[in-house]
């Protein structure tokens, strides 16, 4: 019912639906023949989002979208992983999970369930490292009551004891989920290595045993401090206008009073660097083997010029025709390779992934070291590639705007880890990236600098190689 995003994969940091991906196809394959000078150019008009801060520090956005009779709306606070240390590392997640429940509007989950029937929505809500959202799509007719129910669970959740103990056992449940897939034992072994400093800070799943012994004052410490209007975004895109969505908004959450600065009271730490390249072997039920390695990469209050770098040379990478995949894939190296990097407003990390067959780890990470050291040559990428790769992103966003619901989430993610305006300005920015920004990017965060690097297989693959972590750290070793 709710997804938890800490196992997404991390590509340059966009949304996409159904409908903008095969759209992206298409035109992957026309640009793939086109030359520099014919690269078409992409026109983006944001006339139709508009956004306003109520006087109690609310944001509000109306994305005017009226060509399909429904209206998403979302919420969303900047909570999440970062900002849990470790005695309350999920107690994020399983908020997310206790919106759902009583209010007072509603006594018990029946009646809010009831309720949701009633209003015809399509719901659900997410918990990542920097974000937690939710968020209704309902015919737009209905957006009055769909907005009053939202401001019902948002300010005034009952935190009922037996509910809270019935989702604890929920979550619990999903934390099993993801402990059965081996690619999570993979994701948690890096992360652990990559944030060693606070590896809560970047874990949305959180830890068993707090979870288990959470307490419903945890719960209201939590509303308390986070979900106060001046750290929420209210979204509400589809068949509505401006005028409209700001008079809703201030119908149903203007009197909500303003809280403290939850970071004044709670600041989030800086993760120190990384000392140095630091290693993990990890053994699964699997009949691959994947080469993993991670960094950290630019954030959004240090660095954003490196984040628009760091997407662009991701999608270059990614293409079909790239040197990367050439060298990893078509050779035969790899079954698959990639590269990606998740922009965050608190260190991005990035994360190259190569996976090849049982017994080939020692070549694939031969070809991945002499693969990082190309990186920053002048002829790694095309002009064509360059331009081809900042068309396909402002086609991937274009296609994302024709659906309300795509909306919603992308502008939700980039209020909590960037700004409206990182959105807004995105593909011109995009635009303006040029080699020796690629290059400062790649020689900043990713030529010779520390990384996590884990090697995940199968037992025979690991007792066969003789890989531990010492041999591994050896492996990625320059000879002496």
């Amino acid at each position: 019912m709710h997804r938890n995003d800490s196992l997404r994969t991390m590509t340059a940091t966009r949304w996409a639906s159904p409908a903008g991906a095969a759209l992206l196809l298409g035109l992957t394959l026309v640009a793939a023949s086109l030359t520099a000078a014919a690269q078409p150019t992409i026109d983006l008009d944001y006339s139709h989002i508009h956004q306003r801060t109520l006087d109690n520090g609310l944001h509000v956005v109306v994305v005017e979208q009226p060509t399909v009779p429904i209206v998403t709306i979302e919420l969303a606070a900047r909570n999440g992983a970062f900002t849990e240390p470790p005695e309350l590392n999920g107690l994020s997640h399983l908020y997310e999970h206790m919106f759902f429940k009583a209010n007072a509007s509603y006594p018990n989950q029946e009646a809010f369930m009831a309720r949701q029937r009633e209003l015809g929505m399509d719901w659900n809500g997410t918990t990542g490292s920097e974000r937690v959202n939710y968020f209704f799509t309902l015919p737009s007719e209905l957006t009055d009551e769909g907005v009053a129910f939202m401001a019902a669970a948002i300010r005034t959740p009952r935190f009922d004891q037996e509910e809270l103990e019935r989702e604890r056992v929920v979550v619990l449940g999903e934390y099993d989920r993801n402990e059965a897939n081996p690619f999570y034992h993979l994701w948690e072994a890096t992360q652990k290595l990559l944030w060693y400093a606070h590896p809560s800070r970047k874990d949305s799943l959180g830890e068993r045993d707090v979870i288990s012994t959470a307490t419903v004052e945890q719960m209201r410490w939590m509303q308390q401090t986070y979900y106060v209007p001046n750290n929420i975004l209210l979204v509400l895109s589809g068949d509505i206008t401006a005028e409209r969505g700001f008079e809703l908004a201030e119908q149903h959450l203007g009197d909500w009073p303003r809280g403290q600065d939850p970071f004044r009271a709670n600041p989030i730490p800086e993760h120190p660097p990384l000392r140095g390249d630091v290693t993990t072997v990890i053994t699964q039920p699997v009949n691959i083997s994947v080469v993993q390695m991670a960094w950290h990469g630019p954030d959004t209050r240090n660095d954003v010029e490196a984040t628009y770098a760091a997407d662009v040379f991701s999608f270059i990478l990614g293409q079909d025709g790239s040197r990367f995949q050439e060298n990893l894939v078509q050779s035969g190296v790899a079954l698959s390779a990639s590269i990606g990097y998740s922009t965050q407003k608190y260190v991005g990390p990035i994360y190259l992934t190569v996976v090849t067959q049982p017994g080939g780890e020692q070549r694939a990470i031969n070809a991945v070291l002499e693969e990082l050291e190309r990186f920053n040559a002048p002829d790694y990428f095309t002009d064509e590639q360059l331009a081809t790769a900042i068309t396909l992103l402002a086609v991937d966003d274009l296609a994302g705007q024709q659906s309300s619901l795509n909306m919603a989430h992308t502008l939700s993610y980039w209020w909590c880890s960037a700004s409206i305006d990182y959105y807004l300005n995105y593909i011109d920015n995009l635009r303006a990236v040029t080699r020796d920004d690629i290059r400062r990017y790649v020689e900043t965060y990713i030529i010779g600098q520390p990384r996590v690097v884990a090697l995940m297989a199968g037992p025979a693959t690991v007792t066969g190689g003789g890989w531990t972590d010492a041999s591994l750290l050896d492996a990625i070793s320059p000879a002496p």
